[in-house]
C-alpha cells in the first residue's frame, strides 16, 4: 500500500481530520492510530450526561465502527505511536510494527495532571479524563456517599455537580482564591460558587490537600470515609471524609513523541498559522498544539472541542490542495447542573470588564475588552450573546463598552 495520511491520536481532532480528508475529496490511504480499544468517542459528556446515566458508550462513538470501513479509514485502535523516523518518513508503533507516510498529523492529545500527594495512588483515587476512567468513576459513585473533588475548574465542577445530583455529599477543594480562575471573570466566579453551595456542595477556596488517607478493606488500600481520620487531609490541618476521590487539576500535552524527533516544543507542539510543524509534512493540532492566534496576538495552546475539530478541518483542507491559515474564533462551554456558560474568543490581555444582563436574575454575560476592542464574552444562560459574541469577535465587527452593557442594542443586528 502506497504512503498516504497518518494520523497519531484517535480523539476528536484526529477523527475530524480522517473524517474531513474524506469529505475534501482525498483519496488516498488515510490510517488513524488511536490508544484506547475501540471507535472514537466525545469527551464532554463523560463528566455530565454519562455520569448520570443518561447516555452510554455506545451513545458518545463519534462514528459506528463501519463509518471507518465505508469511508476507507483504518482505524488502529489500542496501538500506539512509539516513535518517528522523519528521514525515513515513519511511524514506528508499539507493536513492532511501522507506518510509512506522506503526510502525518499529530493529535496527541494531552494527559492528566497528577496530584503528588501522600496516598495519591490509593485505590478510589480517581482521574476523568478517558473513557475507562469515566466507567470507573461512575461505578464507584454508585456506592460512594461521600465524595472528595480536588480541583474548581471545568472538569472538577463538572463533576461535583454530577455526583451532587446523584445525591452524593461533595466538598471540592481548590488552591486558588476562586473558582475556574485562570478562565473566567471574578463575577463568574462567584455566579458558580453561590450556584454549587446552594445546591450543597461544600466549596474550600484557598484550600491544599496535604494527604489522602486510607484504611484497609479486603486487604488492599482504598479511601473510606468511616471517620474523620480517613479521607483528605488539608495543609491547615482539617479533614475530610471519603470513600471516593477524584482529581481534576488540569491536563499535561502530550508532545514527547514530537520532542523525540527533533521538533520544536514549547507549551505544546510549535505550529505555524497553516499548523505546520518545522517539518513541513508534519502538522500538530488539537491539546498537543501551540499555534499563533489573532485573537490572542500571541502563541496559544487550546483545549477544545471546537479547536479540535475546527484545526482537524484546516489541516484535512491543506492536505487536500486547499490550504488556508486557521483563524477560526475560539468557543466553550461547561454545564453544570442546569446552567450553561458559554465562552468566545480570548480573555488575554484585557484592561475592561462589562456586565450585560444581572448576575442576580441567572442570565447575564461578561464582555472583556482590550483597549475599545471586544476580545472576549463569557455568557451564563444568555445563548443569543454567545452567539452573537461569536460573529462579533470572528468578523471584527465594533462594539463599544456602552453598548455591550445596554441591553437596548440588539447584539445579533450590529453591522
Amino acid at each position: 500500500m502506497p504512503a498516504g495520511v497518518v494520523i497519531v491520536g484517535g480523539g476528536q481532532a484526529g477523527y475530524q481530520t480522517a473524517a474531513s480528508l474524506r469529505t475534501e475529496g482525498y483519496d488516498g490511504p488515510v490510517f488513524l492510530i488511536g490508544d484506547e480499544p475501540g471507535v472514537p468517542y466525545q469527551r464532554p459528556p463523560l463528566s455530565k450526561a454519562f455520569m448520570l446515566g443518561k447516555q452510554n458508550p455506545a451513545q458518545i462513538q463519534l462514528r459506528p465502527e463501519s463509518f471507518y470501513q465505508s469511508h476507507r479509514i483504518e482505524l488502529l485502535a489500542g496501538e500506539r505511536a512509539v516513535g518517528i523516523d522523519r528521514i525515513a518518513r515513519k511511524v514506528r508503533l508499539g507493536s513492532g510494527a511501522g507506518l510509512e507516510y506522506e503526510t502525518l498529523v499529530l493529535a496527541l492529545g494531552a494527559r492528566n495532571r497528577l496530584l503528588t500527594v501522600p496516598g495519591a495512588t490509593l485505590e478510589g483515587v480517581c482521574y476523568l479524563r478517558t473513557l475507562a476512567e469515566a466507567m470507573e468513576v461512575k461505578h464507584r459513585l454508585e456506592q460512594a456517599q461521600q465524595v472528595v473533588v480536588i480541583g474548581g475548574g471545568f472538569i472538577g465542577l463538572e463533576i461535583a455537580a454530577s455526583a451532587r445530583t446523584l445525591g452524593k455529599q461533595v466538598t471540592v477543594i481548590e488552591t486558588l482564591p476562586r473558582l475556574m480562575a485562570r478562565a473566567v471573570a471574578p463575577v463568574v466566579s462567584e455566579f458558580f460558587l453561590e450556584a454549587h453551595r446552594a445546591k450543597g456542595v461544600e466549596i474550600l477556596l484557598s484550600a491544599h490537600a496535604r494527604e489522602i488517607h486510607g484504611g484497609k478493606v479486603g486487604g488492599s488500600g482504598k479511601v473510606q470515609g468511616v471517620s474523620l481520620a480517613q479521607g483528605v487531609s488539608l495543609k491547615d490541618g482539617r479533614r475530610i471524609p471519603a470513600d471516593l476521590v477524584v482529581i481534576g487539576i488540569g491536563i499535561l500535552p502530550n508532545t514527547e513523541l514530537a520532542q523525540d524527533a527533533g521538533l520544536p516544543v514549547a507549551n505544546g507542539i510549535a505550529a505555524s498559522e497553516l499548523l505546520r510543524t518545522a517539518d513541513e509534512r508534519i502538522f500538530a493540532i488539537g491539546d498537543c498544539a501551540e499555534h499563533p492566534s489573532v485573537f490572542a496576538g500571541l502563541q496559544v495552546r487550546l483545549e477544545s472541542v471546537q479547536n479540535a475539530v475546527d484545526q482537524g478541518v484546516c489541516v484535512a483542507r491543506t492536505i487536500a490542495g486547499r490550504a488556508a491559515r486557521y483563524s477560526a474564533t475560539p468557543w466553550f462551554w461547561s454545564d453544570q447542573f442546569d446552567i450553561r456558560l458559554q465562552m468566545a474568543g480570548l480573555p488575554d490581555g484585557h484592561d475592561r470588564t462589562v456586565i450585560r444582563g444581572s448576575p442576580a436574575s441567572g442570565k447575564f454575560s461578561v464582555f472583556y475588552f482590550r483597549g475599545e476592542k471586544l476580545c472576549a464574552v463569557d455568557s451564563v444562560n444568555r445563548p443569543l450573546d454567545h452567539l452573537a459574541a461569536r460573529r462579533l469577535i470572528g468578523s471584527g465587527i465594533t462594539l463599544t463598552p456602552a453598548e455591550a452593557a445596554n441591553e437596548s442594542v440588539n447584539l445579533k443586528t450590529l453591522p
